[in-house]
């Protein structure tokens, strides 16, 4: 009776935050607007076929929903163009950038801080001081840094965006680390001469998984906000190229005259952030080992 108890028990561990997680408001909410905003990306040469640089001089500064037609549903720009294209079109970018940025930070921090933690020492001491360095500098400042350095572009723009946030991941990843590596079934493994590698890789990161999720999630909104920074600034992804930052700073001249070219991007940019920072404070509460039961 007594081992069935704790088979239940070890069983609903796992159930109990995905529970909470399927059932979580703040949660759904996330993943519809997000879903929505994704879908409507990856169809946007099925919604604007006409594609997101076609001009159309006679058709300049239309006000949105002024007209009938999907492609003047948000207006157009200086040069006749659907504000919705390019919104979709560069949602692609915008998107594709934080997401794959994020998977390189995820990747290199977490092996960071797991090799850190785990070997401790000289190993320790060289990896973290090397990463206080590139923490010391603000975020935006070394991403500018970076993609000036190396040139604007989607490759690199994903590069100036990724490597300032690897010392966050990395730091949150060396405390658990540090504290799972003494537990007993890891001194199990070193007694049958498990390799350094395979405990790593085996036994400590699948057991601190939680908080990496978390972090990935939420680190999509700021990868994101990176990323339209960057090409605000004209140092990320280059016209003729849609970028939603990059539609706010071709809008900013006509901020007075014609707001929507500057609003509409905006509103995609919090739209698609607040979806991520729902979704990370879903995931938070569902993971969090004082909530449950």
């Amino acid at each position: 009776m007594q081992e069935k108890t704790k088979q239940i028990k070890s069983k609903s561990l796992l159930a109990v935050s995905l529970g909470r997680l399927v059932y979580s408001r703040t949660f759904i909410l996330g993943a519809v607007i997000l879903f929505a905003i994704i879908v409507l990306c990856v169809m946007a040469n099925v919604i604007c076929p006409e594609g997101y640089d076609l001009q159309q001089l006679d058709q300049r500064f239309v006000a949105p929903f002024s007209q009938s037609g999907l492609s003047f549903l948000f207006g157009t720009d200086d040069f006749g163009r659907s504000m919705l294209a390019r919104m979709l079109y560069g949602g692609r970018i915008t998107l594709l950038v934080a997401m794959v940025s994020t998977f390189i930070t995820t990747v290199f921090g977490t092996f960071l801080g797991a090799v850190s933690g785990f070997f401790g020492g000289k190993v320790d001491s060289v990896i973290m001081r090397i990463l206080d360095v590139i923490a010391a500098i603000p975020t935006l400042l070394t991403a500018m840094v970076i993609s000036a350095v190396l040139g604007s572009g989607l490759l690199n723009t994903m590069i100036a965006v990724s490597i300032p946030n690897i010392p966050g991941y990395a730091r949150m990843i060396r405390g658990p680390v540090l504290t799972v590596k003494n537990l007993e079934y890891i001194e199990a493994a070193r007694s049958i001469d498990a390799k350094n590698p395979r405990i790593i890789f085996k036994h400590v990161l699948p057991n601190i998984l939680s908080p990496v999720i978390i972090k990935t999630t939420q680190g999509l909104a700021t990868a994101l906000l990176s990323t339209a920074t960057l090409s605000f600034l004209g140092l990320g992804v280059q016209p003729p190229i849609p970028e939603w930052g990059a539609l706010i700073s071709s809008g900013r001249e006509f901020i007075l005259t014609y707001p929507y070219l500057v609003t509409i991007p905006g509103c995609f940019i919090a739209l698609t952030v607040f979806s991520f920072n729902l979704m990370g404070d879903a995931l938070r509460d569902a993971f969090d080992p004082r909530l449950k039961n």
